[in-house]
Parts: structure tokens; C-alpha cells; sequence
């Protein structure tokens, strides 16, 4: 009599680390893999992206027969195992979990919701957002295979469900995953915070009683750090945009500018919405938000920017016209910022640069105040509060939860069953 397959687990990067979550789930000849992005070390300032300078330096895994063979990339590894069923599924379109797109082989397809694609595809237009493939044209994005909310696919003998969740990627998902003998849960990153909030609760619903939980816990990375007083502390999406609202208000006479995370489509929709003044958008960013809401915004070019036909003309503000008014326009500006005006107010929410752990912020933070613009912050995180983890984990009740994406992972509780920390490169048996 055959012996039956087990589940295993190999956590192939993301651990002890915000980022690069690369996790293989397997069973006899089939296996998934999530997600398929890098880890975020800018202080590296490595010379290229190429494969193997990124695996050199230990921010994406040395994996068998995933990476497009043409990159010449020799697995040194020690696992031999071959399979007859192999994919991707992609949580959202944040860098750190969809950077290295490009470097999956073509041959292995890769699984998302459908607005994720649409974004992805939109976010890397010019060919700047994800790593490129040296074999294809700059602006390349690898076929990705949409899919509608909560819909199955099938690999082999597992099966995955992509249910949404609340995250400040719009169309981010976690993946409920059965293989005959377990049930596993992705969370990938999620919230209760945000407009979504309902996707996550409905999100613990299906996964309750859960095998394994493998769960983000990046809100417990960080000890408490002192009030930054040019940041105004907000506590959800909908509080954030009334302190923008408030902002505005607040600063009549002056040039008001803004940036956000363009991933985070609900947050610019809800600007265009409801900011008392007429919000006008980069080009890409109207774009973005018209393909995946359907909402029409006012826009402007730079002078080099191309030019983007779905965009409705008669909505076009010139950029000129941008820099030098101080009372109509509330606008979106990504570039040039030593165009704006002495005395102006800049709200910086969730933008690039990333904050402290950025190289580039306090560079940042003086070349605007050497332009004397009011710098001010609004940032609303796409991660659950560590009460919110602790409400995720209570409603759920894993009988194993494995936090990942974190600095922490050992803060993170599992009061209704056991807890493991992997290491980097582990494999386990469920």
C-alpha cells in the first residue's frame, strides 16, 4: 500500500525581514510559490539588479527551476526534487512582493487578482517599476493570469482560493490554500482599517480553524517612536483624508501639493472625491485611477512626459499653471519639487521617499526646506495595528500560526494553538 503525500512548507526568503516573502508550499509532484519580490536594502547600493548579484546578497533565494532560464542563473542548492505541477500566485503589487516578476520563468504561470494585474501592468508603463527582462523591451511586464475575486486554482493536487483583503494596495489578496491533508492561510498584508475592512473579517471567516496561519506581522516590528511634529497622527483611511480635508482648509492663499503610494488607487480616488479643491493628477496617476475605478480626474504633463490617449483632454491642466497658483489646485507632484512655490505646504502621505529607513528622506526633508516648503506628513499604514493582528488571530483560532514579513515574529501570539518561527531556508513537514 502507497504512503500518503505530505504537506511541506519551505520559507525560502522573508523571514526576520520586512519583505522578499518567498514561500513554496508543496505536496508529492505539485507545488505553489508567494510572492515573488525582493527584499528592500537600499543601503546596499548595489552596482545592477541582475539575478545573481541580487541572490549574492541574500535579497531574493536561491530556488530550483523558477528563475527564466536565460538569465543563466545555476542553482546551487541542494534540493533535486522535480515536479510536474508548478505556479506563482501574487498577493499584491507592492516591490517587495513583485519586484522580480520578470525573472520568473515564462513558462510557469503566475496567478493574481484581476485589479492587481491592471495595476501592475499600468505602474510599470515606462518600464521603471519592476526590474526588467534583458530579453524583452523596456517597458515588459510578464504575463500575469487574472483572476475574479475568491476564484480557485487548481495545481496539481492543491488547490488556492485568492480572497481579498483590506490593504493600501488595492486588489491585494491572501490565499486559502488545501492540499488533501492540510489547510493553509497567506495573509499576505492586510488591515482593518482601511475602506476594505469587511474583506478582512470575511477573509477570517473562511480561513477559521486553519491548519497553518502564515501571517505579516510588520506592525510589531518597530519599538514606539517619539511624535514627529510635522506628522499628524491618523488612525484609519477615512480619518486620513478629513486631516488632508482640514489641511487644505487650513492653508488658504498657499500653493498645496501632494504625493501618495500610487498603488493605494481608493486613497487618490477619495482626494479627487472629496478635497475642496480641484485636484489635479500626474498623468499616470489619472490614468491609473480611471482604469481601475472608472473615475475621471483633471491632470497635467511634465514637458517629457508621453502622452496618454485614454486620458480625456478637455480635464488637462498645464503645468504652468500648476506652479504658479496658490488657491484653486490642490495637486499631485512626483518630480521637480524645486519648481514649487517659497511658502507653499507639501503633504507627503505614504509617498517615496519611504521614510526614515530610506536613505533618501532626509535628503528629502532638506531640499524642501531649503525651498521653504511646509512639510507635512500623513501616513495611514497598509499593515493591521498589533491589536488588529491579535483581533485577525482571535477570530481566526489557527492550530499553528507562523509569523513572517517582520523583525519581530516572536511578539506575535497564537493563544488557541502552537506557534513556529521558521528560519530562512527551512523546510518543514505539516
Amino acid at each position: 500500500m502507497a504512503s500518503k503525500g505530505k504537506t511541506t512548507l519551505t520559507f525560502h526568503s522573508g523571514i526576520l525581514t520586512i519583505g522578499g516573502t518567498v514561500i513554496e508550499v508543496a505536496y508529492e509532484d505539485s507545488h505553489i510559490f508567494f510572492d515573488f519580490g525582493t527584499e528592500f536594502r537600499p543601503e546596499l547600493n548595489l552596482k545592477d539588479d541582475n539575478l545573481q548579484t541580487l541572490i549574492d546578497h541574500r535579497l531574493v533565494p536561491e530556488i530550483k527551476d523558477l528563475y527564466d532560464p536565460r538569465l543563466g542563473y545555476v542553482y546551487q542548492g541542494e534540493n533535486q526534487k522535480e515536479y510536474a505541477n508548478t505556479a506563482v500566485f501574487l498577493s499584491h503589487v507592492h516591490l517587495d512582493h513583485s519586484r522580480m516578476v520578470n525573472y520568473l520563468d515564462p513558462n510557469i504561470p503566475m496567478y493574481t487578482l484581476k485589479e492587481s494585474k491592471a495595476i501592475l501592468n499600468l505602474l510599470n508603463r515606462e518600464g521603471d517599476f519592476l526590474i526588467p527582462s534583458p530579453f524583452e523591451e523596456k517597458n515588459f511586464t510578464r504575463e500575469l493570469i487574472a483572476c475574479e475575486a475568491n476564484e480557485v486554482v487548481t495545481v496539481g493536487d492543491i488547490s488556492v482560493e485568492l480572497v481579498p483583503v483590506d490593504h493600501d494596495a488595492y486588489g491585494a489578496c491572501a490565499l486559502l490554500i488545501q492540499t488533501p491533508d492540510r489547510f493553509i492561510t497567506y495573509t499576505g498584508d492586510l488591515r482593518l482599517h482601511g475602506y476594505d475592512r469587511g474583506q478582512t473579517v470575511q477573509l477570517c471567516e473562511k480561513a477559521k480553524y486553519t491548519d497553518a496561519l502564515i501571517m505579516e506581522g510588520v506592525s510589531i516590528s518597530f519599538p514606539e517612536r517619539e511624535e514627529d511634529p510635522k506628522e499628524i497622527k491618523v488612525i484609519s483611511e477615512e480619518d486620513l483624508i478629513q486631516q488632508l480635508i482640514k489641511v487644505v482648509n487650513e492653508n488658504p492663499d498657499r500653493q498645496v501639493t501632494f504625493n501618495g503610494y500610487p498603488a493605494n488607487v481608493k486613497r487618490f480616488e477619495k482626494i479627487v472625491e472629496l478635497a475642496p479643491r480641484t485636484v489635479v493628477l500626474e498623468a499616470s496617476m489619472a490614468a491609473l485611477l480611471k482604469e481601475v475605478t472608472g473615475r475621471s480626474a483633471h491632470y497635467y504633463y511634465l514637458n517629457d512626459s508621453p502622452i496618454i490617449p485614454e486620458l480625456d483632454s478637455s480635464l488637462e491642466i498645464s503645468y504652468e499653471g500648476l506652479i504658479t497658483d496658490n488657491h484653486q489646485y490642490l495637486w499631485q507632484v512626483v518630480d521637480r519639487f524645486t519648481n514649487l512655490q517659497g511658502g507653499g505646504v507639501y503633504i507627503h502621505s505614504d509617498a517615496a521617499p519611504l521614510g526614515d529607513f530610506d536613505p533618501q528622506y532626509a535628503v528629502f526633508l532638506e531640499m524642501l526646506d531649503k525651498q521653504k516648503v511646509e512639510f507635512v506628513r500623513l501616513a495611514c499604514s497598509g499593515h493591521a495595528f498589533p491589536e488588529d493582528l491579535a483581533q485577525i488571530i482571535a477570530w481566526i483560532e489557527p492550530k499553528l500560526l507562523i509569523p513572517i514579513h517582520t523583525l519581530k515574529p516572536e511578539k506575535l501570539k497564537n493563544p488557541y494553538g502552537d506557534r513556529y518561527l521558521p528560519t530562512r531556508g527551512e523546510k518543514i513537514v505539516l
